[in-house]
């Protein structure tokens, strides 16, 4: 496309400096002040700490909600998809449009508005309220936290399973039904592997921002529930920890390193 590797270069320039800028540049601020103290010694005592108590108990937490949600999100993913892929919609669809539409929304007004669904006189509990129905307790638990995850982040699933589903070519169903093989068979043997990419970007895309986020669970989790998000979130705005928010956020990002590869060798493997 490009004369020359010179001209390529240079319209990739402007990428490569707001990519050293905004990402590797912040990158080494996080691990200098992870493996530092205040007197600028180098240290392993910040990312230690994520070995005390309160701590550890907010990673596994976060852990736990991250891997519930996207359970949840696959699940409600792949039907979707396939009904997307099966009635040929493409995307600018209307079905597809009504998934997107909340995204073209703030992600906090996203929430927000499950705070009013969900609190103890919200809509929900008015509603059932008035049709002399027990009211249900959601808001400020786990449950509120995998509500807001699911409904932020399931776009992020649908997509790139749709997006498998509707490579697929139909003779390829065709075929394996015509060699004998039932519905089931055909699902389990044709077309899930073949949508595995789609998956396991999905799982990387869902599972990320549900392991790191603090804005959720602090709508709709409240101050009694503190995912590790939260912890690094109050050691940077509330204590001014730098130090040990970063040690804190190195460890959260050797956990997203491993989703990462774990994703692209699976991805690999299924290639070949």
């Amino acid at each position: 496309m490009f004369k020359n590797r010179k001209t390529a270069n240079l319209i990739a320039s402007p990428y490569f400096a707001w990519a050293l800028v905004f990402i590797l540049v912040p990158l080494a601020m996080i691990l200098w002040y992870g493996f530092t103290d205040d007197a600028g010694h180098l240290t392993a005592a910040n990312v230690a700490s994520i070995a005390q108590p309160e701590h550890w108990k907010s990673l596994v937490l976060a852990l736990e909600l991250a891997v519930i949600s996207t359970i949840v999100c696959f699940l409600l993913a792949y039907p979707l998809g396939m009904i997307l892929a099966k009635n040929k919609m493409s995307s600018s669809g209307i079905i597809t449009t009504i998934f997107i539409l909340p995204m073209w929304m703030n992600f906090l007004l996203r929430t927000f508005s499950w705070m009013t669904l969900l609190e103890n006189h919200g809509v929900i509990n008015g509603l059932l309220s008035l049709l002399r129905l027990p009211t249900i307790s959601v808001i400020n638990t786990p449950s509120a936290i995998v509500i807001g995850m699911v409904y932020n982040f399931l776009p992020f699933m649908i997509m790139p399973i749709y997006n498998s589903l509707a490579k697929i070519d139909d003779n390829v169903i065709n075929a394996a039904r015509d060699l004998g093989a039932n519905a089931v068979q055909t699902f389990l043997r044709v077309t899930l592997p073949l949508t595995i990419p789609g998956i396991i970007s999905g799982v990387t895309m869902v599972f990320i921002p549900a392991l790191t986020t603090f804005a959720i669970s602090t709508m709709l989790g409240g101050s009694k529930i503190l995912l590790i998000g939260n912890v690094i979130e109050q050691e940077f705005t509330l204590t001014y920890d730098w130090h040990l928010g970063s040690g804190l956020s190195v460890v959260l990002m050797v956990f997203i390193v491993i989703n990462m590869i774990v994703s692209a060798l699976t991805e690999n493997k299924d290639e070949q």
